[in-house]
């Protein structure tokens, strides 16, 4: 570890230090980390309890211009009613080589700027000054907080690479804390030191001397490290970088101070679904018999004849008369009842969500709410109910032993379906029963699609044809979207710019746009310019793969898919008059990984007549990274294959 470790003073910085070399760094890299390094331990307080002091010691190399975004510096602090964490010291230098010399720029403390991200939680930023490509910049800080849940995570990895990150956390035996770790790369150094050592807390005695409290305790000081660590890259098929990177994570899980009984701290998913449920802002907002709702649930409901069917004019009115204001969130905003919600027609995916549940429960209709972790923000553990992970909320129906899951905040969305984002894994149905988990694979998830291209000569000599297409569920939820914005006719002119000028498209006919629950199909007519000697023509039609979507050489972490994939091509077409088939692509089948995807590619000519069908099946959402290779080979083989033309000879 000595050998290793890099020995650094803030400020002490000689012209050595400008030139690094390391095997991380190529022409892609604009900015390394020389090191990162922090520590955090606990102290007494004078309010008779304990606090954490956290420090952070970070240095860079901006290498190019572009390494620039890397000075933008944040740090987070936490706050509780009138208790809230401090930094209590803050210095950031930059420094450039100029004539041999370092010189020094330092940040001033004017330039450090505060945002409010939300109730409990303060960004202080700042950047650095006299920035040029060949910069080093340092900064280091200390927080001082009284929140004992809130000790500080470590993330080894990050988006530059890094020579030396380290984190040491010196843990007094009479707090327990559950570790949790995850990431690809292996700890370097990875270590535990016992120590004794003195904790002193203070109690304010006002006008009377302060009471004072010592303790004698183990203190574990856990060290780790690792060197040279890659930078993570977002690439294609990645639900968030969060559920990869390599880092340290805690939750305070008990106290056990001599002389007394351990005292459990960590809930179980009882006890928060308990709390949630006797919470105004959750679940007395639903549960209450909210009379206020009748008339208007009357003529919702009319003609209902099952319980069912009254679900479904529920969901329908939410979904189609609510505007979503907030794309995240688990429970009412601040001074928001379901009254203020009803009445202003909008709310956050929450709010509205709460609302449904309050609306179907008016109607006696079982239902109860779902917390879970859409998949931009990151997997949740499956068996700690840590709060934080979870930014989402949607309903369970259950009408005999049917379960039906509803999002009435996105305004397109079918009954009984959930956008993609959503199939993140484990969720949680709250109730005052029971808690219970429930799962949202992605690989439960199929995305059928179907298109078939006929083109004919017609009894006006010309050659002529109908493409046909039947999109998948999550394909036609974003063409919902796109055609309401849209204009047919421009949709129509976007079609016609997708091919060349030979092709012309008319007579455009969209099915199933407001049905909701269906997939949409597309449907078009074209006539086709063959005059030339030799004509080339993909027989795609242009529904071809056409850019490989993973790009890198290697990947370091899994693939994650949002679904699992089913899509199919028919082509049935004459030959054009006048003309002879010269040459056809060879019909093929490739497939992946013993079954989890496969391609075939199928052409038969005949006289007058070619026919080829074309499939692609993908039958897992999720390839760990060894798998990346053979699934970039067969996205590769894919459209080197549907790239492949049908060539045709004029005869005379």
């Amino acid at each position: 570890m000595a050998q290793n470790k890099p020995v650094i003073k803030f400020g002490k910085i000689t012209p050595a230090d400008f030139n690094v070399s390391s095997p991380l760094i190529d022409s892609n890299v604009n900015a390394v980390v020389l090191a990162d390094l922090g520590t955090s331990e606990f102290v007494g307080n004078n309010k008779g309890w304990f606090s954490i002091v956290f420090r952070k010691h970070k240095r860079m190399l901006i290498l190019n211009s572009k390494g620039f975004d890397a000075a933008e510096t944040s740090v987070y602090l936490y706050s509780s009613g009138t208790e809230t964490e401090k930094i209590e010291s803050l210095s950031a230098n930059t420094y450039n080589l100029e004539n041999g010399s370092v010189v020094t720029t330092k940040v001033d403390n004017k330039s450090v700027f505060e945002e409010k991200i939300r109730k409990n939680l303060v960004k202080k930023k700042f950047t650095f000054p006299a920035l040029k490509a060949g910069s080093i910049i340092e900064f280091t800080y200390t927080i001082k907080s009284d929140f004992l849940f809130n000790l500080q995570p470590w993330e080894f990895q990050g988006q530059y690479p890094c020579l030396w990150s380290e984190y040491s956390v010196h843990l007094p035996d009479f707090l327990n804390y559950v570790f949790l770790s995850q990431g690809y790369l292996l700890f370097d150094v990875n270590k535990n030191e016992d120590y004794a050592s003195l904790y002193t807390v203070r109690v304010d005695g006002g006008t009377s001397a302060d009471k004072v409290y010592r303790l004698n305790t183990t203190v574990h000081n856990h060290t780790w490290a690792i060197k040279n660590v890659p930078p993570l890259k977002e690439e294609s098929f990645t639900s968030t970088l969060a559920n990869h990177i390599s880092k340290i994570e805690f939750q305070l899980s008990e106290y056990r101070f001599p002389n007394e009984p351990i005292r459990k701290v960590m809930e179980s998913w009882p006890k928060v679904s308990e709390k949630m449920m006797e919470s105004e802002d959750f679940g007395l907002a639903f549960t209450a018999i909210n009379n206020w709702l009748s008339d208007d649930l009357k003529l919702i409901v009319k003609d209902a004849a099952n319980l069912e069917e009254k679900t479904r004019k529920i969901f329908a009115y939410v979904r189609d008369h609510f505007t979503c204001t907030g794309t995240y969130g688990t429970r009412l905003g601040d001074n928001t009842s379901l009254k203020d919600v009803f009445k202003r027609k909008s709310g956050s995916v929450s709010e509205i969500n709460l609302l449904l549940l309050a609306m179907l429960r008016h109607e006696e209709i079982p239902s109860e709410p779902v917390l879970m972790s859409l998949r931009s923000r990151g997997l949740v553990h499956s068996i700690y109910p840590l709060m934080d992970r979870f930014n989402y909320l949607v309903c369970q129906v259950k009408i005999g032993d049917k379960l039906i899951y509803l999002d009435a905040s996105k305004p397109m969305l079918g009954f009984n379906k959930l956008s993609e984002s959503c199939y993140n894994g484990v969720a949680w149905v709250l109730s005052k029963e029971e808690p219970a988990p429930v799962f949202f694979a992605s690989d439960s998830l199929r995305e059928e699609k179907r298109s078939s291209v006929f083109i004919i000569n017609d009894d006006k000599n010309r050659y002529t044809g109908a493409y046909n297409s039947q999109l998948g569920y999550y394909e036609s939820s974003d063409f919902r979207e796109k055609m309401s914005k849209t204009k047919k006719e421009d949709y129509l002119k976007e079609i016609g710019k997708e091919y060349s000028s030979d092709i012309k498209v008319r007579n455009l006919e969209i099915d199933s746009l407001n049905k909701y629950e269906e997939p949409v199909s597309v449907r078009y007519e074209f006539d086709i310019n063959n005059e030339e000697d030799m004509l080339y023509f993909n027989p795609m039609f242009g529904e071809g793969m056409k850019q490989n979507p993973f790009k890198s050489a290697k990947r370091n972490y899994p693939v994650e898919m949002p679904y699992t994939v089913n899509e199919v091509y028919i082509l049935n077409m004459e030959v054009p008059n006048g003309y002879a088939i010269e040459e056809v692509p060879k019909s093929v089948r490739f497939k992946m990984n013993d079954g989890e995807g496969m391609f075939e590619y199928l052409c038969v000519k005949s006289p007058g007549r070619i026919q080829l069908q074309s499939t692609i099946k993908i039958n897992k959402a999720n390839f760990l990274q060894e798998d990346y290779e053979a699934l970039r080979e067969f996205f590769s083989f894919i459209i080197k294959k549907q790239s492949e033309q049908i060539v045709f000879k004029k005869i005379k």
